[in-house]
């Protein structure tokens, strides 16, 4: 994400989550910018700059990735108070996640 997108991002995320977030950024090139490293630096408590974070992370995969999109969407269909109240939501979310979520994900896997 390019500087400018991040400075326009930051306020809508303070809005939804207060201080309370976590921001996860791969190290795609236009992650690396010199201008929006700064602003990582200078708007999130603990940013793990991009020589810390490794290009292809095992741990995200397109799987992943759809199925916590559904899980994000769910989880802040509204505002979130506290991390207590995010632990729960995350907690209930899961709980009730359908197999057909799921389903849906891997069906979209690269044969």
């Amino acid at each position: 994400m390019s500087c400018c997108h991040s400075q326009q991002m930051f306020p809508a995320i303070k809005r939804i989550a207060g201080d309370t977030f976590v921001f996860q950024q791969d190290s795609a090139p236009v992650h690396r910018a010199c201008s929006t490293i700064q602003l990582l630096q200078q708007e999130t408590l603990d940013f793990i700059g991009p020589d810390l974070s490794p290009p292809n992370r095992p741990d995200l995969n397109p799987v992943d990735c759809k199925i916590w999109e559904v899980v994000q969407q769910l989880v802040y269909k509204c505002r979130v108070s506290n991390i207590n109240e995010l632990k729960q939501r995350l907690v209930e979310v899961w709980d009730d996640l359908q197999q057909t979520v799921i389903n849906s994900a891997i069906s979209q896997w690269r044969q």
